[in-house]
């Protein structure tokens, strides 16, 4: 048990330095590449942190050959949204307020309110329908996995079609050539490539743990799912925008968020709906209800222009009622 705890510590620190390689890297690739500093962090950076998660539901809807297996790619694909719409959110918030002195900017959030909204309305719309997939069985039901594959191509496509922003900003030295005022592309991929590797590595390392925990205590793999994997398959996304709040770049770390959002509200979907067969049990629809609830709550916020750092840290207790739900309904069965 010691042992497996300890693993647990050193892969969650793995996965904080290779996340500090990499939204240092991401940045300078957005730069060489000339794109906006917003599909920085909703396309490129999402895209890198959100391959865990990915991962994870794709080992287990694709490659897995038991119903338990299927089980646990249908709880990562609703986990994960889970966990970035409260939990995520909330530790931006948290950061801001403990990064307050560092930051020149201190407590106020630098963003667009409309922008930002536009996306937790567009994933609100998309995870609608996703949840609602969840309820019915029909023949030919694996082909709307087509509908939440362009929705994502659409939507990275008004990303990237998007003012461009690129520049605006002084970059930190890449690290790999901190010498370099502007460093060769050649080493920023390569310190892109070398970052996603360390944090795939220790995401899985994490994951893996996690499950043996799990069979250890005799949890239900959708619960593991539900609760475990995404505690460290999120953590990339969790990490970077610590980082970037830190550095007072919190439009990117909650573009962050939001595109991780995204991908795992349609790919990962995409997936569950060719290779399983779709249905969500009452665990289930409370995370999805909970997920809603907390996007709702920050959308209602943007729009009235009320948006802070404390209404961040308040869409942590939309998990705290999910756990509580998950709770209620253990003990009643």
């Amino acid at each position: 048990m010691i042992l497996i705890i300890l693993v647990l510590i050193l892969a969650a620190i793995l996965i904080y330095f290779s996340c500090e390689l990499f939204v240092n890297a991401i940045e300078w690739f957005g730069r060489k590449t000339n794109i906006s500093q917003n599909a920085v962090g909703t396309i490129l950076a999402a895209f890198g942190t959100a391959l865990p998660e990915s991962v994870v539901t794709f080992a287990a809807v694709v490659l897995g050959t038991t119903p338990s297996q299927k089980d646990i790619g249908i709880g990562a694909a609703l986990g994960g949204p889970l966990v970035l719409s409260t939990l995520a959110y909330a530790i931006v918030g948290f950061s801001i307020v403990a990064f307050r002195k560092q930051r020149k900017i201190g407590i106020k959030i630098n963003l667009s309110d409309h922008k930002l909204a536009r996306d937790q309305l567009w994933f609100l719309a998309i995870f609608l329908i996703k949840v609602a997939l969840g309820f019915v069985l029909f023949k030919g039901k694996a082909w709307l996995s087509l509908f939440f594959i362009l929705a994502y191509t659409i939507y990275c496509y008004t990303e990237m079609s998007a003012k461009n922003e690129a520049g605006t900003e002084r970059l930190a030295p890449l690290k790999f050539r901190p010498q370099k005022v502007n460093p060769e592309f050649l080493w920023v991929i390569f310190q892109t490539g070398t970052s996603l590797a360390l944090i795939f590595i220790g995401s899985q390392v994490f994951v893996n743990r996690l499950e043996t925990l799990s069979k250890i205590f005799g949890i239900a793999p959708h619960i593991i799912a539900l609760f475990l994997s995404p505690i460290a398959t999120e953590l990339p996304e969790v990490l970077n925008a610590v980082i970037w709040v830190r550095q007072g770049k919190e439009r990117l770390a909650l573009g962050n968020i939001s595109g991780a959002m995204m991908i795992q509200a349609t790919i990962p979907t995409a997936l569950g709906l060719i290779f399983t067969p779709w249905l969500f049990d009452s665990y289930l629809v409370m995370g999805a209800i909970s997920t809603v609830l907390s996007i709702s709550f920050l959308w209602l916020c943007l729009r009235s222009r009320r948006f802070s750092a404390k209404k961040l840290l308040i869409s942590s207790l939309f998990y705290g009622g999910f756990i509580i739900s998950v709770v209620i309904i253990k003990f009643f069965r």
